[in-house]
């Protein structure tokens, strides 16, 4: 599940499919290699397609078994959920921080993105450096006076979150196609629990050996 808040309100919950429809995007197809140069590669795929419509056919079902022995292929397909990936020491900032306060902190800890909290946590958007000079470039002359506003008072855009037990797959195919670089993670009420974001994705791909990222 998926939601989006603006301002700390609620005003979508609801599956990716749905997200991909209000936002008027259209969901990714589904990612399929079929390597040309590679026989071998190409009659597992046509066999796996002749199964489907012919599940008896056990000389294929024999071909295909053959491939993925010789290949040394996994089929075993685990399912993770961005709980299990997620960074859940999170760093955040309180909604009455000034702008300047909020550059300090992506500055000292070094990370790209910090969520912005209500009281008892709950969250009200997702600031980056970016953002920052997007509010400074609006009007260069009063730069230093920018700086100072509260967080509270500043046009936040929306923010698009994730369950805790949202598949990752699902979770990263939000981040590509919305072009985000994290999604901070929401529990049922409304408070955040962590956050993922592509440095988390990159560090589990290459330390998870079976996280599929493509359904």
């Amino acid at each position: 599940m998926f939601a989006i808040y603006n301002k700390g309100n609620v005003g979508f919950r609801s599956t990716a499919d749905n997200l991909y429809e209000l936002k008027n995007l259209d969901a990714p197809n589904e990612a399929r290699l079929k390597p040309d140069d590679d026989t071998l590669f190409q009659n597992y795929l046509d066999n796996e397609e002749k199964n489907k419509k012919n599940p008896n056919n056990q000389a294929d079902s024999e071909a295909v078994n053959a491939y993925k022995k010789m290949a040394n292929l996994d089929t075993s397909e685990e399912v993770y959920h961005v709980q299990d990936l997620m960074t859940k020491n999170i760093i955040y900032i309180d909604s009455s921080a000034t702008l300047d306060e909020a550059y300090d902190l992506l500055k000292d800890k070094k990370v790209s993105h910090i969520p912005i909290v209500s009281f008892g946590k709950k969250i009200v958007g997702l600031i980056d450096k970016k953002l920052i000079l997007n509010y400074l470039m609006d009007d260069l002359d009063n730069s230093k006076e920018i700086l100072q506003r509260k967080l509270e008072d500043l046009y936040l855009p929306e923010v698009i979150t994730a369950d805790p037990d949202a598949d990752i797959r699902s979770v990263c195919k939000v981040m590509l196609d919305f072009k985000l670089g994290a999604i901070p993670i929401v529990n049922e009420e409304d408070i955040i629990v962590g956050i993922i974001s592509k440095t988390d994705i990159i560090k589990a791909v290459s330390h998870i050996p079976k996280l599929q990222l493509w359904s």
